[in-house]
């Protein structure tokens, strides 16, 4: 069966999943661009994390609120300079749980209580020419409160699984700039992935070339 790349339309693409199409508006995206940009610099740079085998991944992150490396979350850097994580914006959380309540309206059962989504990391990450992300479940945290997920720049093809493995089932979801995917309740530890992006299609205005941003935002449910 041939992959099923599915139109851009509101409504919600599997079970436990709400895709909002141009949700970002452009005076936003521009904003998390350039805040990208500092908390990168404030960071000493996005950096690469290496899986457990050694393998470097393709997409350089930095991490708000917490650290992330594979696999686990730490308040410091603990695989590159050992420094604090970066403080969690509150706009950030605030943009989350915009983003939930508008989900739940698409797909209710994205979350059983859109209000009690406490959001305190964001994993920024950076796709540049080439770079993909492997299928994998989110399943560092202690909680599973739903997963946001802010798109700008290139579009990105968002390859949504199941939660018995890496193979298909699966469908495929392009993600443009400006577009927020929300996935919980009974899709929240599916595999999911980015296998490529598509070319030619950078967003100029907000001035991301080449590549594509993609900002990840969660509830860990740890405490300090």
């Amino acid at each position: 069966m041939a992959d099923r790349l599915l139109p851009r339309v509101p409504e919600a693409p599997v079970v436990g999943v709400a895709l909002l199409p141009g949700w970002l508006g452009p005076a936003v995206r521009v904003e998390l661009v350039e805040r990208c940009r500092a908390w990168g610099e404030a960071s000493g740079g996005p950096r690469v994390p290496r899986m457990r085998n050694g393998a470097p991944m393709s997409v350089a992150m930095v991490g708000l609120g917490w650290h992330w490396y594979p696999y686990r979350y730490s308040r410091t850097r603990d695989d590159g300079d050992g420094g604090p994580a970066l403080p969690f914006p509150g706009w950030v959380g605030d943009l989350a749980k915009r983003a939930v309540a508008d989900a739940v309206l698409v797909e209710p059962s994205v979350a059983e209580d859109p209000n009690g989504f406490a959001p305190d990391v964001a994993l920024v990450n950076w796709y540049g020419p080439g770079a993909k992300m492997g299928m994998h479940i989110d399943d560092d945290e202690l909680v599973t409160a739903p997963v946001v997920s802010f798109s700008v720049g290139a579009t990105g093809v968002f390859r949504f699984g199941n939660p018995e493995g890496r193979g298909r089932p699966w469908v495929d979801i392009p993600l443009e700039s400006g577009d927020v995917v929300v996935f919980g309740g009974p899709a929240r530890l599916a595999y999911h992935g980015v296998p490529r992006l598509v070319p030619g299609t950078d967003d100029q205005a907000v001035g991301v070339l080449p590549g594509r941003l993609n900002v990840t935002v969660r509830q860990t449910g740890l405490a300090g």
